[in-house]
């Protein structure tokens, strides 16, 4: 495999675990002070009330945010597939072409979901309105490594964009 090859596998590999973490992780919003937090994820809702331990559920998702799932779970599984394709290339040079368009798609997918999710913030956990957070709310660190799963799919584009059509 040559260089470019590595470095976008690389970049997909990373995008794969960031997308992964942040929907594992119920740190997508987070409401509240330090006595009585409130953590809101994609497949856990966690609240932490004066101190106590912190007690996690699975939540209620409005339908902005269970598209929100399904685009990154195809997200997950378009990088996945793109990372078996470019080990892949190392036998088959043309898995390589195959292997940028579903990165492509993940993009998209991706894109999508980033889209999709703030129209969700009018729940009455949050108490916002879509693409609005109230003042004593703010993205989680979840939703940072979804952002970052972004930027690293789209550069992992650029390099593979390099792989496929060179010169």
């Amino acid at each position: 495999m040559d260089k470019p090859t590595v470095i976008s596998a690389c970049l997909f590999l990373a995008a794969d675990i960031f997308a992964i973490a942040s929907v594992a992780n119920p740190d997508w919003i987070n409401t509240g002070d330090k006595n009585e937090a409130l953590s809101m994820g994609l497949v856990r809702q966690c609240q932490t009330l004066y101190g106590r331990d912190r007690t996690c559920i699975p939540p209620r998702l409005p339908r902005e945010w269970v598209a929100t799932l399904l685009f990154i779970v195809l997200g997950i599984i378009s990088l996945t597939v793109t990372c078996c394709l470019l080990v892949m290339s190392h036998w088959h040079h043309k898995a390589t072409r195959y292997a940028r368009w579903i990165a492509f798609t993940g993009m998209v997918l991706f894109c999508m979901a980033a889209l999709i999710f703030p129209v969700g913030f009018y729940v009455s956990e949050v108490g916002g309105q879509p693409y609005k957070l109230p003042n004593n709310t703010m993205v989680g660190s979840s939703y940072v490594l979804f952002i970052m799963s972004i930027f690293f799919t789209t550069v992992g584009l650029l390099f593979a964009g390099k792989v496929c059509f060179p010169g």
